[in-house]
């Protein structure tokens, strides 16, 4: 019997008692079509295949719309409004399931407890899911599990989000109170191989804790196959040969064998990998930064402590990842206390100290004193040329088609080991999915890359808001072949052609300002130009970043270039730039947005220097910008994007009716040369207007006709202002 499937439309669960949950809520109707009763396994099907808790949607839901939390919604792969499909799944009950998350959350909570917090919810192997009970449904407590992950996790665990490593029997599990539940890599019981019934989606129950036992940590990775850092390791394996196997060489040249290295780069860049694949070998202690950070002030002195003395007395080397959460900007009564152990590890013959931060800013300034860490190893940023030495690392033992990684790579701007890691994953997920469903071998596909590229987010971006690029090119621009060089010269050839500006001992522009009237495509350019380069954008609209606590603004202008830099190639993007960077002088708001300018000028042209980051500016007021910020050097390449002529309407009419079904009476090119005083958005406009006028028309109309056009011409009127589009053209006149 065929199995019923409907497809619907996702919508983000905005109800707080279900967030995370891994509930999705459907229309009673849609609840009897499927033929499921409330509480039943639902397969959840987009990009990726799920599955789920169904349960009825609120009243007043459409009978067409799926309701899914966010993690669901991620777990499938799928954005909010996309198409999913769901269908009837049997869920077994689960012998046996393995899960991993943060390294706190691994040594913190009990098998018991995570068992509890788990009750009731269906896990897919490779799925995320969050430590929040799931509190719904027929005899549910989760009083136990709350209180427990309280007490050992703190208010932390409601955030916490985990992936399903393995479960026993395959498929969709929903974890029962003899479900083995543990953590990856740790033991856990086995039940007799037999095939379990399904089972009801709600039962719970609790056992007795097994013992805690911490994770292992991951095998070092030989120092051969780490790609894009040799030179970092060979200069921190020289250190430590020189500090701990050859002391009498410094000491006959007058230096101390004194070794603290504070390894630095961006979170998931792979320090911990280089600091554990150079230490191999050696006796190393080592220490989870957030891990001990996260305990009280006593305890977290006693872990301290008791790893110095053993390290003092075995002799090696004394690793701490995370070193900011151990000792933060911030100092307490206890960094104090944790300073001097690191000091006496160091000062102790045969012991060198070697930590890892992605935030050396945050990190108490006392550790990188003279006296603890007295240097410092940068790990940068993988270039394009890295991400793609680390892709052919990971699949060298993969079936895989003929793959272009270099296809995947250059559109994989900021993406670190971690993100590269997490990517293959994906895709590894995308084509096991796919061999089990067509009964194929598994082999890993140029498509399956391609698709994971649309699901994971780099780490270098995260908590930042992004320009949706999309697949739009500079070619896909109606005309403006001016503008479009100017903008190719100015930003893609300084990061496609470095060696020519240096071979002409040139230094590139820093950065470009467009300008012209409302609606004309300066965002739209902007989008093209970032698909065009594969660069990461970082965007910021009028003045958001201004703040009014003193200090604040100016931080926000550091951590977007920060941020810019840690991701490069990269684009940052100040939209409405006059509402950012005023004239100074003129405002009444204590000196913030001259602090803001300052800072802008500062990062722009000052002693840092922006490598593979340009700036773009958006204005349709370039007389209202502080002229400082417009000099050679800063947004110093202005482009003048004009109002469409008849042949740029033209083309924009066709780029925008691509997907636009038009009847044979619809004349492109006579309606451009009508539309005089149009804007790039009001032609857009124009058709979209039409398309819905043939809606209303007839709802399942096949095509727009031109009756449908001039029904929108009444709706849809020119928004260019002639005075304002005269003031810009006499600007940009004088410019040139």
């Amino acid at each position: 019997m065929t199995t019923p499937e409907l497809a619907l439309t996702a919508r983000l669960n905005t109800s707080a008692a279900d967030a995370r949950r891994g509930v999705v809520r459907l229309h009673p109707e849609a609840l009897a079509a499927l033929g499921l009763r409330e509480w039943d396994g639902i397969a959840v099907i987009g990009a990726r295949r799920t599955a789920a808790v169904v349960a009825l949607a609120p009243a007043g839901t459409p009978t067409g719309t799926a309701l899914l939390d966010d993690v669901t919604l991620s777990n499938a792969g799928i954005k909010e409004d996309a198409r999913v499909v769901v269908s009837p799944v049997t869920v077994y009950g689960a012998r046996s399931a393995t899960l991993s998350g943060s390294t706190l959350a691994m040594r913190s909570i009990s098998e018991t407890t995570l068992r509890q917090a788990l009750l009731g919810k269906v896990l897919t192997v490779g799925d995320t899911v969050s430590l929040l009970p799931r509190d719904l449904g027929p005899g549910v407590s989760t009083v136990a599990a709350t209180q427990s992950l309280s007490r050992t996790f703190g208010v932390a665990w409601t955030s916490e989000l985990l992936t399903v490593a393995a479960v026993d029997p395959q498929g969709p599990v929903s974890v029962q109170p003899n479900s083995a539940v543990g953590w990856d890599g740790s033991a856990t019981a086995t039940a007799p191989a037999t095939t379990p019934a399904p089972v009801a989606s709600g039962t719970t129950g609790a056992v007795p804790s097994p013992d805690e036992q911490s994770p292992p940590r991951p095998e070092p990775v030989a120092v051969h196959d780490l790609v894009g850092v040799a030179t970092q390791a060979a200069r921190l394996g020289e250190w430590l040969k020189l500090a701990l196997d050859e002391p009498a060489l410094l000491h006959t040249l007058g230096a101390s064998a004194h070794l603290g290295v504070l390894v630095t780069g961006p979170a998931g860049v792979g320090k911990a990998t280089l600091a554990r694949s150079v230490l191999a070998g050696r006796n190393v202690i080592e220490l989870d930064g957030p891990a001990v950070g996260a305990l009280e002030s006593a305890a977290r002195l006693q872990r301290v402590t008791g790893a110095v003395t053993r390290i003092r007395h075995d002799r090696g080397v004394l690793l701490v990842t995370d070193l900011d959460a151990l000792l933060p900007g911030e100092p307490e009564p206890v960094s104090a206390l944790i300073l001097d152990e690191l000091r006496r590890a160091v000062d102790t013959p045969g012991v060198a100290f070697v930590a890892t931060t992605a935030h050396p800013d945050a990190l108490d300034d006392r550790a990188r004193g003279q006296d603890v860490c007295d240097r410092e190893l940068t790990i940068p940023l993988p270039d394009g040329a890295t991400r793609r030495g680390l892709l052919e690392l990971m699949l060298r033992r993969v079936p895989t088609d003929t793959l272009d990684l270099t296809e995947i790579a250059s559109r994989a701007p900021g993406f670190v080991a971690a993100d590269l890691a997490a990517l293959v994953r994906e895709a590894a997920i995308r084509a096991a999915s796919r061999a089990s469903a067509e009964g194929s071998e598994p082999r890993l596909e140029q498509s399956d890359l391609l698709g994971a590229l649309d699901v994971i987010r780099p780490l270098s971006r995260s908590g930042t808001e992004e320009l949706a690029v999309g697949s739009v090119t500079l070619d896909d621009v109606g005309d403006m072949v001016e503008t479009k060089q100017a903008l190719t010269e100015a930003v893609l050839w300084p990061l496609q052609h470095p060696d020519s500006f240096a071979r002409l001992g040139v230094d590139p522009p820093r950065g470009v300002l467009l300008y012209g009237p409302p609606g004309c495509g300066k965002t739209f350019l902007v989008r093209a130009l970032a698909s065009s380069g594969q660069l990461s954008v970082h965007a910021v609209k009028g003045a958001e970043l201004m703040d009014k606590w003193v200090g604040s603004s100016e931080k926000a202008v550091r951590e977007l270039f920060q941020r810019a830099r840690d991701s490069a190639p990269s684009m940052i993007f100040l939209d409405e730039v006059d509402a950012l960077a005023p004239r100074r002088g003129q405002s009444s708001d204590s000196g913030v947005t001259d602090r803001v300018v300052a800072s802008l000028l500062t990062e722009l042209d000052g002693v840092e220097p922006l490598r593979d980051v340009v700036v773009v500016g958006a204005t349709n007021r370039p007389d209202l910008i502080d002229p400082a910020l417009l000099r050679p050097g800063r947004l110093e390449k202005l482009v003048f994007v004009p109002p469409p002529d008849a042949d740029a309407r033209r083309e924009i009419l066709r780029t925008a009716g691509r997907s636009v079904p038009l009847a044979e009476d619809v004349d492109l090119a006579a309606l451009a040369d009508d539309l005089d005083g149009y804007s790039a958005a009001d032609c857009s406009a124009l058709l979209r207007e039409a398309a819905l006028a043939a809606m209303r028309r007839d709802v399942d109309a096949a095509d727009v006709t031109a009756a449908d056009v001039a029904t929108a011409r009444e709706s849809v009127r020119p928004s260019l202002d002639p005075a304002q589009v005269a003031h810009l053209q006499e600007y940009a006149d004088r410019r040139s």
